[in-house]
């Protein structure tokens, strides 16, 4: 595969465009976030970064806290918009019909429509030039109950979550695999015609079965049967 070269740049893709929300329930306000993630896992750990002009910086910056909601397809209308439009002229909630919750740990809303939602606590601020990182510690997460089956796993593949690619949003596709496949034992397998041609084989030879001796009557304990050993997968 032939590359050209070009200086650095942000196109790592695709990340999760998520829905920030910040304020309080009495004065909410939602912005799209692209660059976010998970830095640590126990105890766990994420961030956002956002320009210092974002009207919600402040809030976020004085508050200490915010909500990570994920979005879904259904909401990609509401997440361009929310990253396209500031809440200092406009109340982006009416604006998209978002609804805004109280969250259970911190004073800032989490989105009733987002299937899951991280409620963070910042612990540290980074200015990095562009942008400004706030990292923070997840004390709680808020689950759609449809995606918790009645054992109490969770199934985020139903809640069908958005990417967001150089400037597309996408659906996420069909699924290809699990963590750990790859590595993972198969059963072995043989096919049902090789099967019965061995089965015929050690038919004609005998293996597999127990001959009589035939002036005794009795099973012939020198003939052993022979089972192959099955290849390491």
């Amino acid at each position: 595969m032939e590359k050209q070269n070009w200086s650095g740049g942000a196109l790592l893709a695709p990340v999760p465009p998520v829905l920030v929300t910040c304020g309080t329930m009495e004065n909410p306000n939602i912005l799209t976030v692209g660059w976010t993630g998970i830095i640590n896992t126990i105890p766990p750990k994420t961030y956002i970064s956002i320009r210092p002009e974002r009207y919600s910086y402040t809030k976020i910056r004085d508050s200490g806290e915010f909500v990570i909601n994920l979005s879904t397809t259904a909401l990609v209308r509401a997440v361009d918009f929310c990253g396209v439009r500031s809440g200092r002229q406009i109340d982006k909630f009416a604006a998209t019909g978002l609804t805004p919750l109280p969250a259970s740990k911190l004073k800032c809303p989490l989105l009733a429509q987002s299937p899951l939602s991280l409620e963070c606590r910042i612990f540290e601020q980074i200015d990095l030039g562009s942008h400004s990182m706030f990292l923070a510690d997840i004390v709680a997460v808020d689950v759609d109950k449809s995606l918790i089956d009645h054992s109490g796993k969770l199934h985020l593949d139903r809640a069908q979550l958005l990417a967001y690619a150089h400037g597309e949003y996408f659906s996420l596709g069909e699924k290809l695999g699990t963590f750990g496949f790859s590595v993972r034992k198969k059963p072995y397998y043989t096919h049902p015609t090789t099967q019965a041609s061995r089965n015929r084989s050690d038919s004609k030879s005998g293996y597999g079965h127990s001959k009589r001796n035939p002036k005794t009557g009795s099973k012939n304990t020198s003939v052993k049967k022979i089972a192959k050993k099955q290849p390491k997968a």
